[in-house]
């Protein structure tokens, strides 16, 4: 076994795996019999082996960093499939998802037919100013080609420090059009709102991020400013809502309910053993209120579901959720990287695990159009949904819970 190997393997077991080393470097690990945490010699040869004949053999040559982090990457994504490791680039893109804003040109966009195309500008960014249309396809940032299968690497090339430059370059009917824009900072709305009749109301969640309880709140105030009194009732629109931070639908639930358990959580450190609870005030003071869900509502969504349809608050409408009822926690490592590890199973208020099951709604109703993207329209133009959505409303809600009552 070569020096180098014998170096890289030492750092992997006495830094990762958190084994006590001593000053010599001549103690790995407790050897003591029935010591189960002690990384055994056989195991600790098995890594080098393979390290060393990788670095040896395999057709190109290879980083001793990009091995070690591939092993790290592989250990962590083994577990489940939420939880990965996460290098400095791409622990900057997780917080930046899930604060609410970030530094860039302001563009939402999605692969499409082997090509990434814009799906919509945001309104005021520099995207929007610059001219970028939806349906433009991404060629090149600073005159370097996008490979689609890197879309990743394209946006974090759009991002960086406000008012500096980038070019972005995309095709639009076959012709080629460069945009040079300064980026700023980005405000991510994860809710719209609209009115489905005079009196009801409709509202939008897309994500869960840091300031989604606050953006809803503020939504269905704007609703019922606009109504001039309390609304008669709202559709709360979780549908392809892929979750996000657990706090904001612990928020988002409070938001509807008076009293009782939102959520409760069981792993095994102190940390990760919780439970949230819901303080007074209903913003609809208990208005009907229907959550529209569907497979792609995961995680957070499936937390707001879950706790509203236990405390018969809410009826669900739509098709059986994602099934997500596990917690990650986001841990910070050195040099700006981090991990995000599943860290708890959470539980319904009555004590339900959802993972793997799913919310199930009260009614079912299959896949619809549903409503146009807000953010492009602002207004709701399809008479169709619109009806279907009042509709909804009109189902008779199950008893509001009162905080008397719990």
């Amino acid at each position: 076994m070569s020096l180098k190997v014998r170096a890289i393997l030492v750092v992997v077991i006495g830094v990762t795996l958190g084994i006590g080393l001593s000053v010599g470097g001549g103690l790995l690990g407790d050897e003591r019999p029935g010591n189960k945490q002690a990384l055994s010699w056989e195991q600790a040869q098995l890594f080098a082996e393979v390290l060393e004949r990788v670095k040896r053999d395999y057709v190109e040559p290879i980083d001793d960093a990009e091995l070690l982090e591939s092993a790290i990457r592989g250990m962590v994504s083994d577990l489940d499939p939420h939880s990965e490791f996460l290098d400095a680039s791409e622990y900057r893109e997780i917080r930046s998802s899930t604060s609410g804003s970030y530094t860039g040109i302001g563009i939402e966009v999605a692969e499409i037919d082997d090509t990434i195309r814009v799906i919509s500008p945001i309104a005021g960014s520099p995207a929007a100013r610059a001219g970028i249309r939806s349906g433009d396809q991404l060629v090149a940032v600073d005159g370097r080609a996008i490979d689609v299968r890197r879309m990743q690497e394209a946006m974090n090339e759009l991002r960086g420090s406000p008012g500096t430059r980038v070019t972005l370059s995309v095709l639009r009917d076959d012709v080629l059009i460069d945009h040079e824009m300064r980026r700023q900072i980005i405000k991510l709305a994860s809710v719209h709102q609209a009115f489905l009749s005079p009196s009801y109301g409709y509202v939008r969640v897309n994500q869960f991020s840091d300031t989604t309880a606050q953006e809803l709140s503020r939504a269905v105030d704007d609703l019922q400013d606009a109504y001039g009194g309390m609304l008669d009732g709202v559709v709360l629109d979780l549908r392809n809502n892929p979750g996000g931070v657990l706090d904001a639908a612990v928020d988002v639930s409070d938001l509807f309910l008076d009293s009782g358990v939102i959520v409760t959580a069981d792993g095994r450190t102190l940390e990760s053993r919780f439970t949230r609870s819901a303080h007074r005030g209903d913003i609809l003071d208990g208005a009907p209120l229907v959550v529209l869900v569907n497979s792609g509502s995961a995680s957070a969504s499936e937390i707001v579901a879950g706790a509203l349809q236990d405390h018969n608050r809410a009826t669900i409408v739509g098709t059986s959720t994602f099934g997500k009822g596990l917690v990650q926690t986001v841990m910070p490592l050195s040099k700006g990287r981090a991990i995000k590890l599943t860290t708890s199973r959470y539980y319904t208020p009555s004590g339900d695990s959802i993972h793997e099951v799913g919310v199930t709604p009260d009614v079912v109703v299959e896949e619809t159009p549903g409503f146009p993207d807000l953010s492009l329209s602002g207004v709701l133009d399809r008479e169709a949904d619109a009806q279907l959505h009042e509709a909804l409303l009109q189902l008779k809600p199950r008893q509001v819970m009162h905080s008397k009552a719990q």
